[in-house]
């Protein structure tokens, strides 16, 4: 079984016996991922939408807040998803949206989900158009949950504490909007205190795969030691990219701060840092 990543040749082996999730998303345009399922997907594919699949309706918990686990249960039912198969998520853009539906299978106790290294680009075979035929509903059952989160009253905390002792914050967004030099899309620049900047897409080699564990292992050096990783980004979704980045690398999951950059700026009394980019 796979779990982190499968290549489109493993995939293609277990095609016949695998569950494949379309992950395909556009921020800010929520019809683009179905137009573009419709317009062409892996063979027995469902889409999950990451605006109402993967995400509920924006609130004091961020641009992307999770579903409760719950509503994620009904939808994993829905898509007749099981707890005996191999599931595998996919995207078009290095795995950044297939990573918060691993992660989200992950939270409902599910190991066996892995994300096509390289997307949609890397698989070769002839691509089904059209919908995808309702599945029967499954009676997918929740079981311990494989991840950890982090709450914006539990980030809060961790910033107060010690140096030495508080988690590490990694936030995978661009540089430029970790400084507060840019940000296009929230209503507030910057970062959370103490934070360092990690930017998911350089996990990704020149192809858009996955750097290799090694490449990856040294990549995260800096954080390995620390007594606890917490991962965030703008809204939650990107950040799961460094979990499996993180992973893959061989080192202990590191947490989700699911509201993220967008949640955090909710409240105006939350503190927040800017980089001198004078």
């Amino acid at each position: 079984m796979f779990q982190l990543l499968i290549s489109s040749d493993e995939l293609a082996q277990h095609a016949d016996t695998a569950q494949i999730l379309d992950c395909r998303a556009k921020l800010g345009a929520p019809d683009w991922g179905p137009a573009a399922f419709e317009q062409g997907h892996i063979a027995q594919a469902h889409y999950v939408n990451l605006d109402t699949d993967l995400s509920v309706a924006p609130n004091e918990h961020g641009r992307h807040p999770l579903p409760s686990q719950q509503q994620w249960l009904n939808r994993v039912r829905a898509l007749g998803l099981r707890n005996d198969a191999q599931i595998v998520v996919y995207d078009d853009t290095g795995g950044c949206f297939a990573a918060r539906a691993w992660w989200m299978l992950r939270w409902l106790g599910h190991a066996n989900v892995a994300v096509l290294d390289g997307g949609l680009q890397q698989w070769s075979q002839a691509l089904q158009t059209g919908r995808a035929t309702p599945p029967e509903i499954s009676n997918f059952t929740l079981h311990p949950a494989l991840t950890r989160l982090y709450s914006s009253d539990q980030v809060l905390a961790a910033i107060q504490q010690p140096v030495a002792t508080r988690p590490r914050l990694v936030d995978a967004r661009s540089h430029e909007r970790f400084a507060g030099k840019e940000e296009p899309i929230d209503p507030v620049a910057g970062h959370i205190p103490g934070a360092i900047c990690m930017p998911f897409n350089a996990n990704l080699d020149a192809t858009g795969k996955f750097k290799t564990p090694a490449a990856l292992a040294k990549q995260f050096a800096s954080i390995s030691a620390a007594h606890a990783v917490v991962c965030y980004c703008g809204s939650g979704v990107t950040a799961t990219h460094n979990i499996l980045a993180a992973r893959i690398a061989g080192l202990p999951e590191p947490a989700l701060y699911a509201d993220s950059w967008s949640g955090w700026i909710t409240d105006p009394d939350r503190p927040y840092e800017t980089l001198d980019t004078s």
